[in-house]
């Protein structure tokens, strides 16, 4: 007769627990937050609405845009759609074209002592500062966007990748090799799999930068129907409300798909033993 221990059946439920009290915490800052806008907006009123609309306003632009009817109607769920797209494609392609760059840089030490200090250097430059480049390259069309996601997708992925198996254990390698695996059967046998939840880290970080390389990139290109280009039709008619709106749906859709990543994230390390049941 097998026992379960009495840790192991109730790590579950205080994970659930933890869940549910960080989303009840968040919760009570948001309120907290539309409180004291509406504070500052609807009661004390600081500042005109054309300067910092009231909350009511923002949601207006917000439900106009997404499934009202108004001046904005339908415009933001459009733009919504296309950015998402662009950032998906060019983010799929960046995690493709970083993981096989990474695999070679960790695979061959030339070259990640040069190519690996080039895109670390790269990488410190601001993703707007490849658009001008971008524009005079590619012209001012949506391939201008999508480079500059993929480069800003591309790097950290190649970097995670390459860093990852680095840090893989020697008694690992050591290990792989006792077993007959060299070269490429080692690589993907034995390196890679080891490297999965720093790799993973990677990825989450790589999508953070491609999401704001592309909401600038849509911003100065002015890509048609996209959220880039709802912040400068906001500011060029005045329309602070819209303006905001839009900044709320980024943070949303950035964090939601952060989120899912984190929960991957958690979840392989778990598995891997590197995290301990709460």
């Amino acid at each position: 007769m097998t026992t379960t221990s009495p840790a192991l059946d109730t790590a579950p439920t205080r994970r659930r627990s933890s869940r549910w009290r960080t989303l009840a915490w968040q919760l009570a800052g948001l309120a907290l937050l539309l409180a004291l806008w509406w504070l500052v907006t609807d009661v004390l009123k600081l500042y005109p609405p054309y300067v910092f609309p009231s909350p009511k306003a923002v949601w207006t632009e917000i439900s106009y845009g997404l499934w009202g009817s108004g001046p904005q109607d339908g415009k933001l769920l459009s733009a919504i759609g296309n950015s998402l797209r662009r950032v998906l494609l060019g983010y799929a392609a960046a995690v493709l074209l970083g993981g096989v760059v990474g695999l070679l840089m960790g695979a061959w030490r030339p070259l990640r002592e040069t190519v690996g200090a080039y895109l670390t250097g790269i990488q410190s430059v601001p993703s707007i500062a490849f658009v001008p480049f971008a524009i005079l390259f590619f012209g001012l069309n949506e391939r201008a966007v999508l480079f500059v996601v993929i480069l800003e997708g591309f790097i950290p992925v190649a970097l995670a990748v390459s860093g990852a198996l680095m840090n893989v254990p020697p008694a690992l390698r050591v290990a792989g090799r006792t077993l007959g695996a060299r070269g490429l059967s080692l690589t993907t046998g034995v390196l890679l799999p080891s490297a999965v939840p720093s790799i993973l880290t990677g990825l989450r970080t790589a999508w953070s930068f491609a999401w704001r390389a592309l909401v600038g990139g849509e911003l100065l290109v002015s890509a048609s129907a996209s959220l880039g280009s709802q912040l400068e039709v906001g500011r060029n008619t005045a329309n602070m409300a819209l303006v905001i709106a839009t900044i709320l749906i980024i943070g949303t859709i950035g964090g939601l798909f952060d989120a899912l990543l984190r929960a991957l994230e958690a979840r392989v390390r778990r598995d891997y033993g590197l995290e301990v049941p709460q």
